[in-house]
Formats: C-alpha cells, sequence, structure tokens
C-alpha cells in the first residue's frame, strides 16, 4: 500500500511566536475598520500543502484548519473551499484544528492566527481556493508523470484524475504527488466560474459525530495517570491565598492527593473530580492580597460603575475617525434637540462547557496541553512561560469548543492551563483542571458594562442635523493592549463601535471616548462593542424619528438614500416580514399557549454594520404579565457574498438566540467587590420555550466577504426595545428589559 500523500503538519517551530507579556491570548493587534479587514488576510502560507493536507490511501482526506471548531461551522466552510478547488468529495473530508505553528498564522497579513472577529472565512477565502488548487496541480503532475502524457490531457472528477483510459483515485496518487516540487503558479477558478460547493448548503462535517456522542471536548479529556483538581477562587479578584486553615482534614479526605496554593486560588487534587470538588469547597482559606497587586475593591459594585459612568458623560473625550463636521457647536444654538442615555449591564460568556485544561509533562521533556482555546500560539508561548519550557517542546491541542463567544482567551494569568501546568509539576502526575459553573462566573472575562449618552438635533428638513455621542467606559481592547497602542489622540475601538462608523448620512457627526477603566476583568463578547452601542444608537434614533414626526424605517431610509446596499437590505427585511407595520395591531396569541384571543402586538427595526457585514432586524413582540414576549424575528444580512448559506442561516439564528438572551433576561451583578450570580439559578438566559421563530434572508450584494459569525447579534435588542415603545408608548433604556415590569404606558 502506497504512502499517504502528506500533503501532515507537526511544525513545533518557534518561528512567528506572538508571546504577550501580560499573558493575554489574543494578539489580535487593534481592530480595523471594514476596508481594511479585507486586507488582513494573505496567502503567504496557502502553497504549503503538505502542513495543511494528508490524502489517505482510501481518498480520505485529512485537513488541518488554523481555527477553532466551536459550533460556527467553520471546520465545514474551510472544507467547502479546499475540496472546491482540490475537485474532492467534502464528505471524504476530516477536518482538525491545526497544531501552533507559524504555517498556520493565516491572519494578518500571514502573520498572526485567532478564532475570533468573524475573521475566519472573509480573511481566508483565497489562501484556501489556492490551496486546493495547489494540491490538485501537484495530483495531476503525479498523474501525467505516471502515464507519460501531457498535464492538459487530463482533468479531474471528485476524487479522481481522469484520463482517456480511465480514471486513477487520489488515493492512489498521494506518494507521487507528495514527492513532486509545490508549484507556485497554480490558481483557483476564475471569478464568474461555477462553482460547485461554494455558495451551496452543504452538510455540516460534525453534524454525525456530534448527535452520536462520539464528538470529544476538552473536559472529556483522560489521560493515564492524571489527577483530578478543582479550583476554589478568591472570593474578590486580585487576592492570594495565605494560610489553608483545614489543610490537615482536607488531606484526609477520601481520594484527595495534595492541596495546594495558586495565584488567586486553592486547588485540591485528587482520584475523582467529585472528590477534589467536595474537599475544595470546605476548604477554610485566609485570603491576602499580596505583592501589591491590584484586587477588586470591597466597595465595588455594579451600581455605583454604572453612576461612575453616567457621572463621566459630559466630559471632553477621544473623537473616533469618522467624525465631520461640528456637532457640539450646532447642539449648542438647535431648537429642536433630543438627549437620552441608555447603559447595558455586564455580562457572563455562559457557554455551555465550562473552562478546563488537561497537561501532562512527558518524559522527553515535552508538554502536552488539551485546552479549549482561540488562539493556539498563544497559548504555546504562554504556556512557555508557565513550564520554563521552550516553545518548541510544547504541544497545544485544540479539541471541539462548546461555544465560546470570545471566552477561550487567557485574559491574564488565572486560567485553567496555567494552573494545570503548576499542579501537574507540582505533583509529577499529569492533571485535568475543571472549573465548576461557579468558579467560571467568578473568573470570566465579562462583556463590559456600557453606557452612553446621545444628543441629536435635526434640521429644517426633518433630519438629524448633528449627533454627539459621548461613551465614557473601557473596551477588551484598552483593557489589554493598554492606551499607548491606541493612537494618538487614543480611541477604544472596541468601545464605540456600533455607535460610530455607522453608515446613516448626518452632516455634523462626533462619537468621543472617555476611558473609565473597569475594576474587574473584562474581554471579547459575541459582536463586541456592537453588542450593546448598536442598541443604544438605534433605539435612540427611534426616539428621534419620533420628535422628527416620521416613521422609523422612512427615517432611516431617509438618511441612507445614498446608500443602494442599505436601501435594498430595508426592503428585504421588509418583505420578508411580509410588510412594515409598526404598530400596535392585533394578532392571534399562539405563542406557549393555545387561545384564539387577539394580542396586541408591535414591531420594531434596526440596523448594524458590524464585522464588513450589513444587517437589518425587525422584532414582533406582544406583552405578559408584565414580560416582553418576542413572536418573531426577521433577519436580512448581506455578508457581501458566501461559501455556505446554511452555515450563515445557522449562525444568525445562534447569534439572535443570545442576542434576544441578553437584550431580555441577562445581567452580572456585583456588590462589596463580589460577583452575585454564579450559576444558572440566578443568572437568567433565554428558555428554549422563549425563543422566537427566527426567519433569515441572505443578501449577496458582491462587497468585500464580511463575517458572519457576530453580525446576527447587535440588532436584536434596538428592535425589541422599538417594538416595546411602539406598543406601549414607554422608551427603555436600560437593558435587560425584564429588571422591571413592562406594561401599557
Amino acid at each position: 500500500m502506497p504512502a499517504p500523500l502528506n500533503l501532515s503538519p507537526l511544525n513545533l517551530s518557534r518561528r512567528g511566536a506572538l508571546g504577550l507579556a501580560g499573558g493575554l491570548a489574543l494578539a489580535l493587534g487593534l481592530p480595523q475598520r471594514p476596508a481594511r479587514a479585507q486586507a488582513m488576510g494573505g496567502t503567504q502560507h496557502a502553497r504549503k500543502v503538505p502542513a495543511y493536507l494528508t490524502i489517505k490511501p482510501d481518498g480520505r482526506v485529512i485537513l488541518q484548519n488554523p481555527f477553532a471548531e466551536g459550533g460556527q461551522g467553520i471546520h465545514t466552510a474551510v472544507a467547502q473551499l479546499v475540496a472546491e478547488e482540490l475537485d474532492a468529495d467534502l464528505a471524504s473530508f476530516t477536518v482538525e484544528t491545526a497544531p501552533a505553528g507559524a504555517d498556520y498564522q493565516v491572519l494578518f497579513n500571514g502573520t498572526r492566527r485567532v478564532t475570533g472577529g468573524s475573521f475566519s472565512i472573509r480573511n481566508t477565502y483565497a489562501h484556501f481556493r489556492i490551496l486546493g488548487a495547489t494540491a490538485r496541480a501537484m495530483l495531476l503532475q503525479a498523474a501525467a508523470q505516471r502515464l507519460s502524457v501531457p498535464v492538459a490531457s487530463l482533468s479531474t472528477e471528485p476524487g479522481f484524475v481522469i484520463h482517456p483510459g480511465g480514471r486513477i483515485p487520489y488515493g492512489d496518487l498521494a506518494e507521487a504527488a507528495a514527492a513532486l516540487p509545490i508549484p507556485g503558479d497554480a490558481e483557483p477558478k476564475p471569478a464568474g466560474a461555477a462553482f460547485r460547493l461554494i455558495g451551496k448548503p452543504a452538510p455540516r462535517l460534525d453534524t454525525r459525530a456530534k448527535s452520536t456522542g462520539q464528538a470529544r471536548y476538552a473536559i472529556d479529556m483522560r489521560v493515564d495517570g492524571m489527577l483530578q483538581a478543582a479550583i476554589l477562587h478568591a472570593p474578590r479578584a486580585g487576592a492570594d491565598p495565605g494560610a489553608v486553615l483545614n489543610e490537615a482534614a482536607l488531606k484526609a479526605m477520601p481520594g484527595v492527593h495534595s492541596v495546594h496554593r495558586l495565584p488567586g486560588a486553592v486547588a485540591v487534587l485528587a482520584d475523582s473530580f467529585w472528590r477534589a470538588r467536595r474537599a475544595v469547597e470546605a476548604a477554610q482559606v485566609a485570603w491576602t492580597a499580596v505583592g501589591g497587586q491590584p484586587v477588586v475593591p470591597e466597595d465595588f459594585s455594579s451600581a455605583s460603575m454604572l453612576e461612575t459612568l453616567r457621572s463621566q458623560a459630559d466630559a471632553p473625550g477621544n473623537p473616533a475617525s469618522d467624525t465631520q463636521g461640528d456637532a457640539p457647536a450646532i447642539l449648542r444654538v438647535a431648537t429642536r434637540t433630543i438627549t437620552a442615555d441608555y447603559d447595558a449591564p455586564y455580562l457572563a460568556h455562559a457557554q455551555l462547557e465550562p473552562p478546563s485544561a488537561t497537561v501532562r509533562f512527558n518524559a522527553d521533556g515535552t508538554l502536552d496541553v488539551w485546552t479549549p482555546n482561540q488562539a493556539p500560539e498563544q497559548f504555546r508561548a504562554i504556556a512557555a512561560r508557565e513550564s520554563s519550557l521552550a516553545e518548541d517542546r510544547i504541544r497545544i491541542h485544540t479539541p471541539l469548543l462548546g461555544g465560546f463567544f470570545g471566552r477561550h482567551f487567557t485574559y491574564g494569568t488565572i486560567h485553567p492551563m496555567n494552573q494545570a501546568i503548576r499542579l501537574a509539576r507540582a505533583a509529577n502526575r499529569p492533571v485535568k483542571v475543571i472549573w465548576t459553573r461557579e468558579e467560571e462566573f467568578a473568573r470570566d472575562a465579562y462583556r463590559p458594562m456600557g453606557l452612553a449618552r446621545l444628543r441629536a438635533s435635526l434640521g429644517p428638513d426633518g433630519r438629524i442635523e448633528a449627533l454627539h455621542a459621548t461613551i465614557p467606559g473601557e473596551g477588551p481592547v484598552a483593557k489589554h493592549f493598554g492606551t499607548a497602542r491606541l493612537g494618538n489622540p487614543p480611541l477604544d475601538t472596541s468601545a464605540v463601535e456600533g455607535v460610530a462608523f455607522k453608515p446613516y448620512a448626518i452632516p455634523n457627526r462626533r462619537i468621543e471616548w472617555v476611558h473609565v477603566p473597569h475594576p474587574i476583568n473584562v474581554g471579547f463578547w459575541r459582536s463586541v462593542g456592537h453588542s450593546m452601542n448598536d442598541f443604544f444608537l438605534e433605539a435612540f434614533l427611534d426616539e428621534v424619528a419620533e420628535v422628527a414626526g416620521q416613521d422609523p424605517l422612512a427615517f432611516r431610509r431617509a438618511h441612507l438614500s445614498h446608500s443602494p446596499r442599505h436601501l435594498a437590505l430595508l426592503d428585504a427585511v421588509v418583505d420578508l416580514a411580509g410588510g412594515w407595520r409598526r404598530g400596535p395591531f392585533e394578532a392571534p396569541d399562539g405563542t406557549r399557549r393555545a387561545s384564539a384571543q387577539p394580542a396586541l402586538r408591535a414591531r420594531g427595526i434596526a440596523m448594524a454594520s458590524p464585522f464588513g457585514t450589513e444587517i437589518a432586524t425587525i422584532a414582533e413582540v406582544s406583552l405578559r404579565d408584565g414580560e416582553v414576549v418576542v413572536h418573531d424575528l426577521f433577519i436580512a444580512i448581506d455578508p457581501g457574498s458566501i461559501v455556505n448559506p446554511a452555515i450563515i442561516r445557522a449562525q444568525v439564528e445562534s447569534a439572535a438566540a443570545i442576542g434576544l438572551s441578553a437584550a431580555c433576561f441577562e445581567e452580572m451583578s456585583f456588590e462589596d467587590g463580589r460577583p452575585i450570580p454564579r450559576n444558572f439559578d440566578t443568572y437568567r438566559i433565554l428558555a428554549r420555550a422563549e425563543m422566537p421563530k427566527v426567519h433569515v434572508r441572505i443578501l449577496e450584494s458582491g462587497a468585500p466577504m464580511g463575517g458572519v459569525g457576530e453580525p446576527g447579534t447587535p440588532g436584536i435588542p434596538p428592535a425589541i426595545a422599538n417594538a416595546i415603545a411602539a406598543l406601549t408608548g414607554r422608551r427603555i433604556r436600560s437593558l435587560p428589559f425584564a429588571k422591571e415590569r413592562i406594561g401599557a404606558a
């Protein structure tokens, strides 16, 4: 049997490693505007076929994907791109997340890798098509040499090279193709060519494994001889353990191996996780602040933080780059002005799979790490510092992720991987760390609390003449990269996106950021700043439209008359919804209970422009028992061009669910420096019965490809808020809606 075409990677070179001194495993650099985002991809590594592809003798194709699969369908979408140009059967692909290595740094012009920011497909579309085309060219050349015929006389069909006398399976050509020089001139199909797979709703490659329980996640990992660790973090972040007052009693508990002090935590190692957890929950710890490190203040609360932000809402700030005209001056003399404050709370990531890590120091001096992560090279750099090993001695394994939403970076040193490395070194045994849900909620990198003060004036034509917004606070970019890297004057785009950089034609516009640090850790959350800022602005636009005496849809169209793309998007979402009617109107109440009685409903509309994609949302709502009921969500999305419409649809539905959950229910509160919700009994999320119908329409405008994983989220909260206002006459400016009973005005 011939050897497989190692068209197999294990590049453990130190080349291109991107360690950050502070330990944040993101290394994204600074966010880019959509026009520049397309250029952040690169094809420097696209012809490194042996690093990415292995074709087995039986024709199976093993693809090393730079990106982690966390339910977003990236393994399938990348395989579609490669299979299109390789001319292979998509069902023959097995996709794995590639190990750390320079060959897989396919973002930021071939220098970095991260699964996040909706970067994956839009920035590697050309890369993977060139990869597939190059591998196909190698197979054709191998067949030509075997048959002693010109390459031009050959063609392919899925999995086979075709010649006048028959066909040769790719698996039979793998060994010979692997020995050939890699061609530097193989090109993908030309523009306008018909695609067999790209743009088609191909089935997900991981569906069977997930539906039959065969899919393996980090939390499922087991290695011989391992101990299991349970963690107890300090009540307030930043404190360290002093004495464990009952350490002897803990060690005497069944199955307990040892008790350990870690930065910010106490750990118990035992022969099972349950025994470790029972022991660590019984630990009596004297927590202390050591080494001058900051501890979350004892008087910190989410309520006081909101007031701190509000107190800075009139402070002078640094402007976003889309500033034009002189909005403050216009507002000072305007006769029709509208001012409003909007706010949104801290949020937890609350992904299905809690954080975990398994580590094993090997006899040959290497280290294996299995952990959910969105950036293998950066995790390897951090593991090297934590273990005092060279990076080329460390293997980072990235299993399937049970959700992530921006959670699986390290955001500092308090992380299961860091803890597992220290514990495995101390115990001289492999160690698996799992954070309970309570510890996950206690040490999340929360979605920042946000507030915006918005001011607008209307001109004589009924359009917005000036818009001035001040956003005090701190996004994850400023938190983890510092203001020195944010330009001069510094601007945290993760704090202002969704209010700044909108497509509306407003002649005088100024969006300012006032840096107000958060005492707690904050991080990236699905759609980042857009997740709250689009709520602020899009709900405010409805307020301004009301003062102008205009319908919200017509008001938006008037401010987008210069943009056929956005007008087409509005037309699409209105058509999807069966026409525009704001309401209130009567409709049968068939949601969650059978009833022929009519109920008052209303609709709200919102737009968003996140991650190079344009999106429009209509929400249809009613009220029941003081809470909002969302019956239907109509969402039109224009990502420019598409790879797999089924995945786009699923991503929009998923993003809508998390946006709805956050808008209606979710809130991470703090008192006395401590997080209050510690599990789903006190952190309410959307229940299955509360999920509305989601109707999706996908447009292809031909604009540069945008992201699809996050754009469906930000339009949901403002569309619902605008529907509530239409239904009740009451404007809700603070999330979540469930904080108070919503009734008729």
